[in-house]
C-alpha cells in the first residue's frame, strides 16, 4: 500500500515570502501541517534535509524537498492542479511574475520596512543576515534612503493599481492568480510591520480592494504545529518519490546521474551538492544523502539559480 506523505510547510510567521504558500493553501484549499522554524540560524534539524539551503520557506513531502517559492507553487500547481493559479491568457506572465515580485519590487520594500523600523531591529538578526547576504546589512543606510524607497514603493504599487483599474478583480482579470500572489507578498509585508501602511496606500483604492480580498482568503487547512525533529524523522523514514525525468533540449548537456551544485544566484550563496534525477527548463532536483535525514531529493528552480559541476 501507498503511502501518502502530508504536506509539511518548514516557515516562521513573519516571512513574507512564506505568507505566498500560505496564501496558495487557502487558494486550494490544502491540507497542510506547519513546522515554524526560527527567523535565524541554526536550524539543526532542518539544514540536513536541505543540504544547507537556508532560504524560508521549504516544503516538504515525505523524503522530497522543495526549495524557493518557486519550486513550491510549481509542484502545488502540478498536484492541486484545480483551481489553476496560472489563468489562460497569464500562464507565462503569472510564473514570471516572481522574478519582479522577489528581486525589485522586494529589495525596495525590505529597504523600507527594515528603515522605518531602524532601531527596533535586533542585532542578532542583523548578524544573520549579514551572513546570509554575504554583506552588511545596514540599518542606518536604509534609514537615511527612506524617501528614495518611498518613491519606488509608490511606483511598484501604482503597476498593481493601474492593472486592477484596467482589468477585473485580479491582476489576471477575472481569475486569481500567481501574479495576485507574488504581488500581494510585498504588501502584506509592509502591513505587517508598518503602522502608517494605510497612509502609505491610501491613494491606490483598486489596490486596497484587492489587498483585501486576498487577505480573506485565509490559510487553507492547516492541521496543527509539528516538531522539527518529528519532521525530519518523516524524511528519514521515506523513500524519495521523485521520478527520473531527462531534458533532452539541456543547453549544457546535463543529465540524470550527473554530479553538482545548486546556488542561488543573488545571496544565501550556500551550495547543495547532490546527483541529478530530473531536470527540466524550468526545475532541477537532485539525490543527495545525510546521517540524520537519510535520502532525500532536494528540488530547486533554474530561474534564479545556478549548476555547477561538482
Amino acid at each position: 500500500m501507498t503511502t501518502t506523505f502530508p504536506i509539511i510547510l518548514h516557515h516562521f510567521e513573519q516571512s513574507p515570502f512564506s505568507e505566498k504558500i500560505r496564501i496558495v493553501f487557502g487558494l486550494k484549499n490544502i491540507e497542510w501541517h506547519s513546522v515554524l522554524i526560527s527567523r535565524i540560524m541554526p536550524r539543526p534539524d532542518l539544514m540536513p534535509m536541505t543540504g544547507g539551503y537556508r532560504r524560508t520557506p521549504v516544503m516538504q513531502i515525505g523524503a522530497d524537498i522543495y526549495c524557493d517559492t518557486q519550486c513550491i507553487l510549481r509542484e502545488l500547481e502540478l498536484r492541486f492542479p484545480e483551481p489553476t493559479l496560472l489563468p489562460s491568457g497569464y500562464r507565462g506572465l503569472a510564473s514570471a511574475s516572481a522574478m519582479w515580485a522577489d528581486r525589485s519590487f522586494f529589495q525596495n520594500t525590505v529597504n523600507l520596512v527594515f528603515g522605518l523600523l531602524a532601531d527596533k531591529v535586533p542585532q542578532d538578526f542583523i548578524a544573520d543576515r549579514e551572513k546570509l547576504r554575504g554583506a552588511k546589512f545596514d540599518v542606518a543606510a536604509m534609514t537615511a534612503a527612506i524617501p528614495q524607497m518611498r518613491d519606488q514603493f509608490r511606483a511598484h504599487v501604482g503597476w498593481i493599481e493601474t492593472q486592477l483599474a484596467d482589468g477585473g478583480p485580479w491582476l489576471g482579470g477575472d481569475k486569481v492568480g500567481l501574479c495576485d500572489v507574488h504581488a500581494y507578498m510585498n504588501l502584506w509585508y509592509v502591513r505587517t510591520n508598518l503602522p502608517n501602511a494605510d497612509a502609505m496606500l491610501a491613494e491606490f483604492g483598486h489596490t486596497r480592494a484587492w489587498e483585501a480580498r486576498l487577505r480573506a482568503v485565509g490559510h487553507g487547512r492547516r492541521s496543527g504545529e509539528m516538531s522539527t525533529a518529528a519532521a525530519r524523522e518523516i524524511a528519514a523514514a521515506a523513500a524519495p518519490r521523485t521520478v527520473e525525468l531527462s531534458d533532452p533540449n539541456d543547453p549544457n548537456g546535463r543529465k540524470p546521474g550527473d554530479r553538482v551544485e545548486v546556488v542561488p544566484d543573488d545571496y544565501g550563496k550556500i551550495k547543495v551538492g547532490g546527483e541529478i534525477v530530473a531536470l527540466s527548463s524550468q526545475h532541477i532536483a537532485i539525490r543527495r544523502h545525510d546521517p540524520r535525514a537519510g535520502e532525500v531529493i532536494v528540488h530547486f528552480p533554474r530561474a534564479g539559480f545556478l549548476i555547477l559541476p561538482a
